[in-house]
């Protein structure tokens, strides 16, 4: 339904352009992610502008959006209600120094073996959860309710109905029809920001009444504030409580009603400040615990974003360069008091789609934002904007992140690689992306071995008394069976030559299958000459002693990939 691979230079208007358009993207978001981890929507505004501009400013991909975002405030998720904001802090910034360390290390460059199918079910995976994301703003009526499983106190709501509902669809469809047609008469302005302005101006003169951002930022504010006194007070009681009251009590604590939340100032967001935590060996261990989890989550997420905008816009971003922009920002979140981020699929996918190429997107989509949040006048015209208008918005991005060709796939591919596909979209959406990229690569890498494993072959032949092996294919841990069943030492000839310039050695495995083999001929009395081996196998072969003659004449020298593009 939509092409978003733009071939087209970088263009100052229509980066700003862009960049304006994401940054009214970025506010809801902004505040939804600073809700799921619990935290005021300041510290996620705050977190969007810092990560963002700098990862626009020195980060390895023009063009890319970062901010807070869903996958690391579900991780932060609890951690605050049990250790406080100043522990969050301190592990941003050290969710900083680590991925600082791995650009430093050139460990970006791994994300370039990710497999495709890993790659699209990723995608794909991240298109169901911002759908799914986006049900969210068709509920009203949001209030606290105690979960007796896992004793945590929630934010409960109930659909939309009546004449809200209908003109929430109503936006839905204008503000969809407009991004998808207007680019049919022309591409002057982004559609989606004449889609934001438009719809936003023709609410503010009729009669129709729907949820503004103002009036999300509003809810989401208050149930955070609400949700964190209760869930202290809840944890306070429970200590102290038989088993048999908690769910009782929970349930007490969660529809109290009666008391007056006020937001607590002791630490605002956007001031530098190093974190007020103790220096002891359990607080380090319970600060490192949760940066590590959000500096993996945060580089898997990121790379694999510059990865797919690498593709729709047919260039090459630099995955170290990025690995250390991401960590600088996160350093600077955590002292300034915000609570870090990543790439933003969602935000980078406007942009791209807008025309936004160049840093410069980037750069005034944060600067947007900061305007937003220290002018009133700017920040006033941002709460005029009905979510409903933003939800389009994202709708649209849904449609065009989801990789449709892939659900063409599966009578075209091995089966295993839909698999794969469909098992990284469901972790995705259960789970979050680290533990799906992860079990996405492991099943990649099983196939892999398993289908190389059979591959490994040797034509034999015999002249003047000498019998040659010529191999064909790797040699490593999943074939070093096969390997070893080619031989017939017992039968073979006094002199053996094994060839290895059509075969690769590529592991432990395969040296030590090449060693028992040597040592089954020396037990014979015969004489076994290796052709073509690699300097590095020839030094690890040491058991077989002189009874194996090496052919260094002609020996290949193995290479690994460098780093300069990354």
């Amino acid at each position: 339904m939509f092409d978003l691979i733009l071939r087209q230079r970088n263009n100052l208007k229509n980066d700003l352009l862009s960049g304006l358009t994401v940054s009214f993207a970025l506010v809801p978001e902004a505040v939804a992610f600073a809700f799921v981890a619990g935290v005021d929507p300041a510290i996620g505004l705050w977190a969007a502008f810092f990560v963002g501009f700098i990862t626009a400013s020195i980060g390895g991909r023009p063009g890319m959006i970062s901010g807070a975002t869903g996958a690391m405030a579900v991780v932060m998720t609890g951690f605050v209600v049990l250790y406080g904001l100043e522990y969050l802090f301190a592990a941003v910034i050290l969710c900083g120094i680590i991925q600082i360390l791995c650009g430093l290390f050139k460990l970006g460059k791994f994300v370039r073996l990710l497999p495709l199918p890993v790659m699209l079910g990723f995608v794909n995976g991240l298109a169901i959860v911002i759908f799914r994301s986006q049900f969210s703003q068709l509920k009203s009526n949001h209030h606290l309710v105690y979960n007796s499983a896992t004793q945590t106190i929630e934010v409960a709501s109930s659909w939309i109905s009546g004449n809200n509902l209908f003109a929430t669809v109503g936006i839905l469809i204008a503000t969809m029809s407009i991004i998808h047609f207007l680019p049919k008469l022309t591409k002057a302005i982004p559609s989606t920001l004449v889609a934001i302005i438009l719809i936003t101006l023709s609410i503010q003169f009729s009669p129709i009444k729907v949820d503004t951002v103002k009036d999300f930022v509003d809810t989401q504010e208050a149930l955070t504030i609400e949700r964190n006194y209760k869930m202290k007070q809840f944890q306070e009681l429970k200590d102290e409580l038989r088993l048999s009251d908690i769910d009782s009590i929970g349930n007490i604590v969660a529809s109290g009603n009666d008391q007056i939340y006020e937001k607590n100032e002791t630490r605002k967001a956007g001031r530098f400040m190093i974190p007020d935590i103790s220096f002891s060996w359990k607080d380090a261990k319970i600060i490192f615990s949760l940066a590590i989890t959000l500096a993996a989550i945060g580089l898997i997420e990121s790379l694999m974003t510059l990865s797919l905008i690498d593709e729709l816009t047919e260039s090459r971003g630099k995955s170290n360069r990025e690995c250390i922009g991401q960590g600088i920002a996160n350093m600077v979140a955590g002292f300034f008091g915000s609570m870090g981020g990543c790439a933003m699929i969602g935000q980078s996918m406007i942009n791209i789609s807008s025309g936004g190429r160049g840093r410069l997107s980037g750069v005034s989509a944060s600067l947007f934002l900061f305007c937003f949040i220290i002018f009133p006048p700017l920040w006033q015209f941002i709460e005029m904007i009905p979510v409903a208008v933003l939800t389009g918005v994202m709708l649209i991005v849904v449609i065009g992140t989801f990789e449709w060709t892939s659900l063409r796939l599966w009578n075209k591919i091995p089966k295993s690689d839909f698999l794969i596909i469909a098992i990284v979209s469901a972790v995705t959406v259960t789970h979050d992306l680290a533990i799906a990229v992860t079990i996405g690569v492991i099943i990649s890498a099983l196939v892999f071995a398993w289908k190389k494993s059979q591959r490994i072959s040797a034509e034999i032949k015999e002249k003047n008394g000498i019998k040659t092996y010529i191999l064909e294919g790797p040699l490593f841990f999943g074939s070093v069976t096969s390997f070893k069943n080619i031989f017939t030492p017992s039968a073979d000839p006094d002199r053996v030559i094994i060839e290895f310039q059509n075969t690769r050695v590529y592991d432990h495995s395969a040296l030590e299958a090449i060693n028992t083999i040597s040592e089954k001929y020396k037990e014979l009395k015969k004489f076994l000459i290796l052709k073509h081996l690699s300097k590095e196998c020839q030094k690890l072969i040491r058991r077989a002693n002189s009874i194996v003659e090496v052919d260094i004449y002609h020996d290949p020298d193995y290479h690994i990939a460098t780093d300069q593009l990354d």
